[in-house]
């Protein structure tokens, strides 16, 4: 299992959509491009009642931005496309009309915090840590900042974010909000996952839709807004001080 790919799955009802990359699930443009899409379909799919959203292996659940591509952006319009790519895929599941259920396995860094928090429920294993590392390399979470700030709380995303080489355990991101549940196990995840996915499949589309618009009210700016943040990084990753950093961790 060594190729990157996304991929969905529908069984009665429950789409399943899983992202990998051999490097520790790190999502580089393209794939967030097919992320992005596959959420998209599946929520026009009127097949689907319920989405279920995994990475592959069961390590890490995302380790955020590619640091290849990262290390190669060397103008500001590539920045913006490059930190564009986590802001379509949070704006997808913003706009998805069904709820996506996150399934995170293991440890989740910087844009890997965002796509958990863009999820409309969250479970999770207690090896789930979580970090926001994106100053540690002189840029900042701006892409990610308000889906995790959404549910985090403007306190605890400013925590995590100021101490970006810290991780923080699946407890604390419980507590705070971003995990609905904790399990000790994988296996207790992923059967706690699929069961609620199931249970969810027994309400009604049309309710869950307009929910899932109430639970997302004041986002309705989230296309420009993320759009901006894009620009942000994207001149800061071609600072001298981040061009170093870089250079360092290469």
């Amino acid at each position: 299992m060594n190729e990157p790919y996304v991929k969905q799955e529908i069984n009665n009802n429950i789409a399943t959509i899983e992202f990998f990359h051999p490097a520790h699930n790190s999502l580089p443009g393209d794939l967030l491009a097919k992320l992005a899409k596959t959420i998209t379909e599946a929520g026009n799919n009127d097949e689907v009642k319920v989405i279920i959203l995994k990475s592959g292996g069961d390590r890490t659940f995302c380790a955020g931005a590619s640091f290849n591509e990262l290390i190669n952006i060397n103008d500001a319009e590539t920045g913006k496309v490059f930190f564009s790519g986590f802001a379509n895929v949070i704006n997808a599941m913003r706009k998805c009309p069904k709820f996506i259920i996150g399934r995170i396995q293991g440890k989740t860094v910087g844009g890997g915090v965002g796509v958990a928090s863009a999820t409309d429920y969250c479970m999770a294993t207690k090896f789930a840590a979580i970090k926001l590392s994106e100053l540690n390399v002189g840029i900042g979470p701006f892409v990610v900042g308000p889906a995790v700030e959404r549910k985090l709380g403007l306190s605890a995303m400013s925590q995590i974010a100021i101490d970006a080489n810290s991780f923080y355990e699946a407890e604390w991101a419980r507590q705070k909000g971003l995990y609905n549940q904790v399990f000790g196990s994988l296996e207790a995840l992923d059967e706690a996952v699929q069961k609620f996915a199931e249970n969810l499949c027994n309400y009604n589309p049309e309710a869950m839709k307009e929910m899932k618009k109430v639970f997302w009210s004041g986002t309705e700016d989230w296309d420009q807004l993320l759009a901006e943040r894009a620009v942000i990084s994207g001149r800061l990753v071609l600072s001298e001080f981040t061009k170093e950093k870089l250079k360092s961790f290469s």
